[in-house]
């Protein structure tokens, strides 16, 4: 298969499960070849934790699902070295986090101390241990879900960990239709929760070198740059995008480029990409929203007054 015909296989393999989040989807498998991770906020009951299972399985990955719980610890989620008298060593047992696809359901009903086990895991693909460092399997990928903070019995996640991730996306609810084919799938129970592999792990892996290698020419880089520097301007903002959301984005806007079947990025990638890529890096000043801003609002207004660069034809 093709390229092409890889991604477009993934995507038909989740819409097996998952009826009418196609935006999701491609935002999800997106993060995946870009090699970040995902953070899903939205109300109980709307799928996140059915659209994580069955982007692993339309990859055949190795999924693992960590629940968090106001009472989980670090070493619930790592891993922890037990004694075994037989042969008088200590023999380390591998956490949930030692898995392709990871899911942290519910991240955010747990502490800070223990969101905070997941950091290194996601930022540097290993975990420290005893002062080892155990590699984690790769593609290794962080789906997180959380609640909406202003729910009961939540904590906000750190801000660190919050620029770990690529994406925050939200599910949203189904339409009527959509809801209605929810309904009818549920009567037959050989397609609820089947999503057929499409490709194979190695397959993904090249995909993500694929889209690593997809050409971004200097004035799109330019222009994201641009818009990461507005956002720490702009006079409703208290702590702008950091560099690495920049890097972020322009990953994130080659895989999006494979994914619609080019091998260069345009303006409008980064256009419709950044969203999803800096809402969730942007902190604003408590007066801007006593006043009515909004980080939506803000990154409206950034996309308004940055100029818009034109690809030369050579470039692509």
């Amino acid at each position: 298969m093709s390229d092409k015909e890889k991604i477009a296989a993934v995507l038909a393999s989740i819409e097996q499960t998952i009826v009418g989040k196609r935006t999701i989807s491609e935002l999800s498998l997106t993060a995946l070849l870009a090699g970040g991770h995902v953070l899903l906020e939205d109300v109980p009951g709307v799928g996140k934790t059915v659209m994580v299972k069955a982007l692993a399985t339309s990859i055949g990955a190795e999924f693992k699902r960590i629940q968090f719980t106001p009472d989980l610890l670090p070493s619930d989620v790592l891993g922890v070295s037990i004694y075994n008298p037989q042969k008088m060593e200590f023999e380390f047992r591998p956490g949930p986090i030692v898995g392709n696809i990871v899911l942290a359901d519910e991240i955010n009903r747990t502490s800070p101390k223990t969101q905070s086990a997941l950091l290194e895991g996601m930022e540097e693909a290993s975990v420290t241990i005893d002062g080892k460092t155990l590699k984690l399997p790769q593609p290794f990928f962080v789906m997180a879900t959380q609640n909406p903070i202003e729910y009961e019995g939540t904590y906000p996640l750190p801000e660190a960990q919050m620029d770990r991730f690529l994406f925050k996306l939200k599910m949203g609810y189904p339409t009527k239709a959509e809801e209605i084919e929810v309904l009818s799938r549920a009567d037959s129970p050989l397609t609820v929760g089947y999503t057929a592999p499409a490709i194979s792990l190695e397959e993904l892996l090249e995909l993500q070198v694929t889209a690593s290698n997809v050409i971004v020419d200097s004035v799109v880089k330019s222009y994201i740059v641009d818009c990461a520097t507005a956002t720490r301007e702009h006079s409703s903002v208290y702590l702008g995008v950091s560099p690495r959301g920049s890097l972020g984005l322009m990953k994130a806007c080659q895989a999006y480029a494979l994914v619609r079947g080019r091998d260069y990025v345009t303006p409008d990638d980064v256009q419709y990409l950044l969203p999803y890529a800096f809402s969730h890096r942007i902190i604003l000043h408590p007066e801007a929203e006593y006043g009515g801003s909004t980080v939506d609002s803000v990154l409206t207004d950034v996309l308004a007054k940055v100029r818009v660069p034109i690809l030369r034809a050579n470039s692509v």
